[in-house]
Parts: structure tokens; sequence; C-alpha cells
């Protein structure tokens, strides 16, 4: 072999050992990508599955043309970096391989086909190992289209939650902190301060995630969590929402629908910041959506599109940053399909986008041009009464494993919220 060839097979398998080990980052959809979602037992999720499980993962092309699309599965470490283990030990089947299950949009004035990508499939019949897995559905040229993160996760520990109000006078009003512990009764951890992390979620927002936090203290095999500022969120404002279920009448906070374009258009009512009110209660479903057409008996096909158009005045924002419209609908995206235009001559903040019609929860959040979101001082304020879903997952790996597993999954509601 020649020095010269020699040389630049080292730097290939250079180059090909960093890349693997590259931080997975979700992709967002591009723009006639609409609606995706993981599914089960007919709802949208926060994609975290008991090992086993069965669920989806459904989004509609607004191209409507039949496209072929792909998938591949990436299992990752806790850090969202690839796993160095083969497909064979994490994928019992085959992925790369074409999604076959879609239909067309029937008696809809956006036309539109729907993917649905299930596990099990016909080629990928079981998803071994419990962990991190980034989903990428590609094109035809193996391009990226777009990625979502889920997480597998086994019952082989307790987590047991507590929501409290922080203990720091100067945001006791504003976070909500998460007192926890994790007990096995099969597993003894080993040197538990470097094995076991921990993932903590709120509404299932994983730009939010608190990670990289130790226990405090054990007891026996139970390892405890009694921190203040390190696992303290944010508390925010309940959702908003809308609903256009009957696309062709104004609804819940729809002031008026018209159609003088090609598909319905939902004006809302203007939201008004919220930061300088009083906290006031209502329902909402923690940033999640529901797809629904009640004139279709089919809501994945049936369910039209609308341009629904976004109003907000906020004159005590600061100019200097963006205005965004997130919620579970669009992946809490920051991209500038979703971020708001300033209209000078009425004073607010406006935007049109492309929604399926149902109920869908949304709110307005700040971020500077490098999409660092200002939590502080958010549009809606900050109100330890609001009503959050908290996620904490159990991450272990002890020194013959060659992965980290997923071993445990705690839930908690801050609606229980305590001093």
């Amino acid at each position: 072999m020649s020095k010269f060839l020699f040389q630049n097979l080292l730097l290939f398998f250079i180059f090909a050992s960093v890349t693997a080990q590259e931080v997975q980052t979700e992709v967002a959809p591009p723009y006639n990508i609409k609606t995706v979602s993981f599914v089960q037992n007919g709802a949208n999720v926060i994609p975290i599955f008991e090992l086993g499980a069965t669920f989806e993962l459904q989004f509609d092309d607004l191209f409507g043309s039949e496209a072929n699309y792909y998938f591949d599965i990436t299992h990752c470490d806790y850090n969202w970096k690839p796993t160095d283990i083969p497909k064979t030990d994490y994928i019992r089947g085959f992925d790369n391989q074409r999604i076959t299950d879609y239909s067309n949009s029937f008696n809809t004035l956006q036309i539109y086909s729907h993917y649905r990508l299930a596990f099990p499939n016909q080629f990928t019949s079981q998803l071994r190992i419990s962990g991190n897995y980034m989903l990428k559905i590609l094109n035809e040229d193996r391009e990226v289209v777009f990625s979502r993160k889920f997480i597998l996760y086994e019952e082989r520990s307790t987590v047991a939650v507590q929501v409290k109000r922080t203990r720091n006078l100067s945001n006791i009003d504003y976070k909500q902190n998460l007192d926890f512990s994790i007990l096995s009764n099969d597993i003894v951890f080993q040197t538990p301060l470097q094995n076991i992390k921990v993932l903590l979620l709120q509404n299932g927002d994983f730009n939010t995630s608190i990670k990289n936090i130790v226990p405090q203290y054990t007891i026996g095999n139970q390892l405890v969590y009694k921190y203040d500022k390190e696992t303290q969120f944010w508390a925010g404002n309940e959702f908003l929402y809308f609903e256009n279920k009957d696309i062709r009448s104004a609804s819940n906070n729809v002031g008026k629908v018209g159609s003088n374009s090609d598909i319905y258009n939902s004006y809302l009512y203007t939201n008004q910041a919220r930061a300088s009110q009083i906290y006031t209660l209502n329902q909402d479903v923690n940033g999640n959506f529901v797809v629904k057409n009640i004139n279709a008996s089919n809501n994945q096909i049936e369910a039209d599109y609308a341009w629904v158009y976004f109003t907000l005045s906020a004159p005590a924002f600061r100019l200097n940053k963006d205005i965004y419209i997130t919620g579970m609908f669009n992946n809490y995206s920051l991209t500038p399909e979703y971020k708001m235009d300033y209209n000078a001559d009425k004073g607010v903040y406006e935007k049109a986008l492309m929604i399926k019609q149902g109920f869908t929860n949304f709110e307005y959040k700040i971020a500077d041009k490098k999409g660092v979101i200002d939590y502080e001082n958010a549009i809606d304020g900050n109100f330890y009464q609001t009503e959050n879903e908290y996620i904490i997952l159990v991450y272990y790996k002890q020194s013959s494993d060659r992965y980290e597993r997923v071993i445990g999954k705690g839930n908690a509601n801050s609606i229980n919220i305590t001093n």
C-alpha cells in the first residue's frame, strides 16, 4: 500500500469516527411537512414509551404527491451521541425502508398525503433495548427531511416525585421545584454518582430539560434528590388555545372565519401579554393538540388545514428579541416559519400559520437571535400555580454494560404543588 493511500484511508476512518460521535439534534421539517406527531392509542403523546409498546409516527405532506419517504433509526447515549453498538443489537429487522402506509386526504380544500410509520412494522419487528433514539425521515436521495427524538424505558425502578415551591424567596412565586427519589428492588446500583443519570422534562419539551443532576445522598439502594436551585423550572403560564373543529364557523377563541384564499382562514382574538396580570386558571392539555373534524369519520385524512391568524399585543416587550408561536403542534420549534412580525401601524405582533383543524394549545416564547429562550421575562409571565406535567427518566450504565439503559420513569403534576 502506498503512503498516499494509507494517509487517505487513515483520514477517512478518523473523519468517520468523529462524524459518528456527533450529537444528534432534531432537524425541523420543511414547510410542506406538517402535523408531525407520535401517536399511541389514537392520541398525540410525548415520545416516551415502555420497551415493547406499540406506537406510530404520523405526518402530512402538503404536496400530496405520494412522495417516497424512508426511515432510519439511531440508538444514542444520554447526551444524544450515537452509540457504537451494531444496529442488529437494537433492531430486530431492518430500517432504511420505504414507508408504505400512507393515504391521500379526502374531501379537503388543502390536499395532502398522510403517512403512518408504526412500531413494530413489517420491516422492524422489534426495538430490542431501552435508551434514546433518533428517528430520521429521509427522501429518495437519502437526505434527512426531518428527525425526531423518542425514548424507550424499562420498568426496573420506581421514581417518586413531588412538585414543590422553591425555597428561594426571590423567585418563590415564579418557579416550581422537583423533589424525587429512585429505588430499585432488582438492580443494586453500582457507583451511582457516576452510573446513574436523570432527565427532567416539563410538558414534554426537550428544549427546557434539566440534565446531569447527581444524587444528593443515598439511603441503601435508594437515591434521593432534594435540591432546590438545580431542579427548578420556570413555571410559565397556562397554554393558550383555539378550536376550529368546525372549520367553517367561529368557535372557542376564533373571532372570525374567512375563505378569501384557497383554504379557510381562522382569525383568532387578539391575545394580551399576561405577565403583568394575575394568574387565572384555564384548562389546557399542556401544549398538546387534537386533530378533529366534527363532520368527518376519519380525522387523519378528512381534517382540513386552515390559515390561523395570531395577533399578540405586548406593548412592554423589548424589540431586541423575537417572539415565536410554539407548542407540540410544531415540536416547540423556533424556526423562521413561526416567528411573529411586528405591525407598526397597529402596534401588535402578527403571524399566519397553516395548522390542521381541531384543538390546539400554543404559547408565545421570547428568544434572541441565537435562539436562546428568555424564560424569566416570558410574555405570559411565570406563576407557581401553573399546572404543568413533569416526567423524570432514569438512565443507568453499570461497568459491564455497552450502553445506557433507561430503567425507570416518574410522573408528577404541579396541580398538587406543596410548600
